[in-house]
């Protein structure tokens, strides 16, 4: 295959879409479009800092059960992106760290689960 796939969107289950939105900004994520196409479909696109790859969350998205999410970022380091968050007043965990990488864990407001993993080098750079 000479194809390039790439992950674009990555739906997040969640109970109230403004705090959800609120609490991904807070975080640094970047709102790229919140519209209301209908009554019960609204789009809220998130995006993390330099990803290709955003969020998706809203009304009539997903029927995945919110806090049911998880979901990995590679970041550089995960010591600062642990400070980050807690800059930020989120609850996350101490740094783990594994012979393949080192991780940070925590929670948006419903549940869903996020890890923060950071390498050396990633064999597709």
């Amino acid at each position: 295959m000479t194809a390039t796939w790439k992950i674009e969107l990555i739906p997040v289950p969640v109970t109230d879409v403004d705090r959800a939105k609120a609490f991904y900004e807070k975080i640094g994520f970047t709102a790229d479009h919140d519209h209301k196409v209908h009554d019960g479909l609204r789009f809220v696109q998130l995006t993390p800092p330099g990803s290709a790859c955003s969020i998706v969350l809203g009304d009539g998205i997903t029927e995945k059960t919110p806090g049911s999410q998880e979901i990995q970022i590679v970041v550089p380091d995960a010591h600062e992106a642990r400070q980050h968050l807690l800059d930020a007043g989120v609850e996350a965990g101490d740094v783990d760290q594994q012979p393949w990488g080192t991780f940070v864990y925590f929670r948006d407001p419903d549940g869903n689960s996020w890890s923060l993993q950071a390498i050396e080098a990633r064999p597709q750079g």
